[in-house]
């Protein structure tokens, strides 16, 4: 950014260090809804107590963050009250600044009237701001899922791989996105949604690509098992992932229908859940072949809505990611109806998690139905941005509707 975005940008970045400094975020640190068991501070905070007085803190069944970010924060950047917070804002600042740089190399300029509004809606979106006060790691996640979407957009493989693989450590299931970018990093990021043309890429470079993006996995792994000295690592972490052992309530659709399970059918559903997520990256990809930047897009929704530990940052980053994308409004079917209720599940999600937890005047079913009318607005998000990008080829070629792709 330069000259007066600059300044904004300070600003920006400057009003939300204040937030990030007020008494609330002790409130905040505990609520189901923007912390879960692989993202929540407190029990980073107990991961490296133990860790710096030489206990496995794998060894336990609470902590479930990545080595990662174990040998980070309790070496070069140790968490106090006063690092937290700066910390925090920091990732933001370095997610809303690489949004910006994905809309600019999305609109090939250098700088837009947009780009501080493109900042503003990221630093200051509940869904995102609330997670980032309450000092949940999702926020790094974030950041890393945009610097990677930055550096594809950029032509930079490499710096994309790395940065998506240090992700994966941190959150098994946002693999979901490697193969959009690693086919956006071959193409360019511009808007193609009108013009639905198949895909022109070197795919001789895919299979080297993801041994590259292999070898960086294998490389993290290498250095996590150093840190801990052993594998205990990979079941606590990404094993979790995969056999959700922690039922903490969330504002996602696995905990509660996985309580009501019964032991004998527990791993057939949660091979058939975790495989669920993976059946739309062929379909989005392929039909959104002309326009990676907005496959990658869809299927972070996808993720989102079914992911296994989610937490209100997982939909805010897709929510405010729709900002790349100003020529698919006019084509959204319910804007208004998605909106709404979004708005009643912000009222629905405290009230009865309140009454359920802390008042003991309800039950879980209570939270559970607001996490399913939750789960109904993100849903009828991600259809409508499905279906607008659809819209806008269809709209284009004239009032036929059948658009072929070659």
């Amino acid at each position: 950014m330069d000259g007066d975005s600059n300044l904004t940008f300070v600003a920006l970045v400057a009003a939300r260090l204040l937030l990030a400094f007020a008494p609330v975020s002790d409130y905040l640190k505990n609520d189901h809804q923007l912390s879960s068991p692989v993202t929540a501070y407190p029990r980073l905070r107990e991961g490296i107590y133990l860790f710096n007085h030489g206990i496995d803190p794998y060894s336990g069944g609470t902590f479930r963050h990545s080595p990662l970010l174990l040998s980070l924060f309790s070496t070069v950047l140790p968490l106090t009250p006063y690092t937290s917070p700066v910390l925090w804002t920091a990732a933001d600042a370095v997610a809303a600044w690489a949004l910006v740089q994905i809309w600019r190399l999305r609109t090939s300029t250098k700088k837009t009237s947009r780009d501080n509004q493109v900042a503003a809606l990221y630093l200051f979106n509940p869904y995102l701001l609330l997670p980032s006060l309450a000092l949940s790691t999702s926020s790094f996640e974030n950041a890393l899922a945009l610097v990677s979407l930055m550096f594809a957009c950029r032509g930079r493989v490499s710096a994309a791989l790395v940065t998506l693989a240090f992700l994966v450590h941190l959150s098994l299931p946002s693999i979901i996105i490697l193969v959009p970018l690693i086919l956006l990093s071959l193409t360019r990021p511009v808007s193609r949604l009108a013009l639905p043309r198949p895909i022109e890429a070197d795919f001789k470079k895919v299979p080297w690509l993801f041994g590259e993006f292999l070898a960086y996995v294998a490389l993290f792994g290498v250095a996590s098992t150093l840190v801990c000295g052993n594998v205990l690592w990979v079941g606590k972490t990404w094993g979790s992932t995969l056999t959700l052992p922690d039922l903490t309530p969330n504002p996602g659709l696995w905990w509660y229908f996985f309580t009501e399970m019964f032991d004998h059918f527990r791993p057939f559903f949660l091979m058939v859940f975790s495989v669920h997520l993976l059946i739309y990256i062929a379909p989005v990809c392929i039909k959104f072949q002309h326009d990676m930047l907005y496959a990658a897009f869809l299927l972070l929704g996808v993720l989102a809505l079914f992911k296994p530990y989610p937490t209100l940052s997982d939909p805010g980053l897709f929510l405010t990611m729709f900002t790349l994308f100003p020529e698919i409004y006019l084509w959204l079917h319910n804007p208004i109806v998605t909106g709404l209720i979004h708005l009643h599940t912000a009222l629905l999600l405290p009230l009865f998690n309140s009454l359920w937890l802390r008042q003991g005047t309800g039950n879980a079913n209570f939270y559970y139905a607001s996490t399913l009318v939750f789960a109904v607005g993100n849903g009828l998000a991600l259809i409508d941005a499905g279906w607008a990008g659809l819209r806008i080829a269809l709209g284009e070629v004239g009032e036929g509707m059948d658009v072929v792709q070659e």
